[in-house]
């Protein structure tokens, strides 16, 4: 049984499958795969255009939906009441499903009318149709409105070896909100770090455990690696028995926490 995150309701399991950029039969076969080898824990959106995909791989997979944990996202072009709810019900029907476990917004947008758009959010929940709701590449400040209008399960941000987010992490674990890591790895950005690659040769793992390893351990936060091939998924399964000393988790909390991955041109101004 994998370790899972309670937070508004949730049991979310600490490490899912990650899913962007990939679509079609790689997309199918990637997330079938996954919960064949015991992964319950996947992550979609509207924007990422494999949510049927995904929801054709859950049925593959032959595990029961209820034992799945399934995170998706509305576009920040859709927060308005009617476009929300619309985009909310084709997620599903694309899904094939009756609900989602976690219903995200994906980006803030500028002059949004956030309480409105979380109270379309929260009619979803006490339907039943979004099991718990909550946010992505939210800011402390964004945070803090946000959970003044609704229970907030979850922020999803970019999280990493090499990017920080202590002030996110603070709020969140002092308002009962999970963080969930994406670009957990950084698209390999650390691979030729000395001290990743040091402890990485001491367990006899790969730098990319390690990265994951040192994300798992902290109280609160969980991970969405996108894994395609099965030797990487069962490489990002193990990094969950992998056991970092303080000595690693020290050395890898030093690393500089600045080279942020996804910037786009419509991102909040981000803490410092």
């Amino acid at each position: 049984m994998l370790r899972r995150i309670g937070a508004q309701g949730l049991a979310m399991p600490v490490l899912g499958l990650g899913t962007w950029p990939m679509k079609g039969e790689e997309c199918t076969k990637a997330v079938a795969g996954a919960l064949a080898m015991g992964y319950r824990h996947v992550d979609t959106a509207e924007m990422y255009e494999n949510e049927e995909a995904v929801g054709a791989g859950i049925r593959a997979s032959g595990v029961a939906r209820a034992d799945i944990h399934l995170t998706t996202k509305v576009w920040w072009e859709h927060l308005e009441a009617k476009a929300l709810r619309a985009a909310f019900d084709a997620s599903l029907q694309r899904l094939g499903s009756d609900y989602v476990d976690l219903f995200l917004i994906h980006w803030p947008a500028a002059g949004m009318d956030l309480a409105a758009a979380l109270e379309t959010m929260m009619a979803l929940r006490r339907s039943g149709r979004a099991r718990a709701i909550g946010v992505s590449n939210f800011t402390v400040a964004l945070m803090r409105e946000a959970v003044r209008h609704a229970p907030i399960a979850c922020n999803q941000v970019e999280y990493h070896l090499m990017l920080g987010q202590a002030k996110v992490l603070e709020f969140a674990r002092a308002h009962g909100v999970a963080v969930t890591a994406y670009a957990p790895v950084a698209r390999g950005l650390f691979a030729g770090d000395k001290t990743v690659n040091a402890i990485a040769a001491k367990h006899g793992v790969a730098p990319e455990q390690v990265a994951l390893a040192w994300l798992l351990a902290q109280d609160g936060v969980a991970a969405i690696p996108k894994a395609a091939k099965p030797e990487n998924q069962r490489a990002n399964l193990a990094a969950l028995e992998l056991a970092l000393t303080p000595e690693d988790m020290a050395a890898l909390d030093a690393l500089p926490k600045d080279r942020r991955q996804v910037n786009p041109s419509f991102a909040p101004a981000w803490d410092r």
